[in-house]
């Protein structure tokens, strides 16, 4: 990549990650970057072409967890425990360009807009492999723990990545085994009180 590019790129990369992509403007970019807008559109003749490179470029130097790193571990319960502090690790370390492009959605690409959406869904199939009997309550409880807003949820209450991890961990645990009892008569289970005890 050229100088003038890779500024461009780390311009747009920057305001991406700072106000996010719904506002970052082409002007912005020119001037964060210190070009003109005429040298910039040589370069990125569209938003979508500038975005994609940012893209790229953000991708490898913050790669996401891949999910098939896990599927050679058998005990569906060992697996959560290990993917999930790493992706809530990669989170943590991704957390404000993951806010922004999260919150502009609409915005982006709709490549990249796919892959930003899929990639939730691609871990949770990988989390929920391996267990014996299907459970729609499982799956749930583990597409919810893999989300990222779950993740900045528990952060934002003073959660280290670990016990969040074990705090979905419980959460699956707990929908697993109500997934497979047989159900009762509909209603909810109450915390009892301390007189019935």
């Amino acid at each position: 990549m050229d100088r003038t590019r890779e500024r461009i790129t780390r311009a747009a990369i920057e305001l991406h990650g700072s106000i996010g992509p719904a506002a970052t403007t082409m002007s912005a970019v020119a001037e964060r970057a210190g070009v003109t807008r005429a040298t910039l559109y040589r370069h990125f003749p569209d938003e979508d072409t500038l975005f994609k490179a940012c893209s790229a470029e953000w991708r490898s130097a913050n790669p996401a967890p891949d999910p098939a790193q896990w599927t050679a571990i058998r005990d569906p319960y060992d697996r959560l425990a290990r993917a999930l502090p790493t992706l809530y690790g990669w989170y943590r370390s991704s957390q404000a360009m993951r806010a922004n492009l999260i919150r502009d959605l609409a915005v982006l690409p709709a490549g990249i807009r796919t892959g930003i959406e899929s990639y939730p869904r691609a871990v949770a199939d990988v989390l929920d492999a391996g267990w014996q009997r299907r459970s729609r309550l499982r799956r749930a409880a583990i597409g919810h723990g893999v989300a990222f807003e779950t993740w900045q949820s528990l952060a934002h209450e003073g959660l280290k990545d670990t016990e969040a991890a074990q705090l979905i961990i419980g959460l699956v645990k707990t929908a697993a085994l109500h997934g497979t009892r047989p159900r009762s008569s509909g209603r909810l289970i109450t915390q009892e009180r301390v007189g019935d005890r």
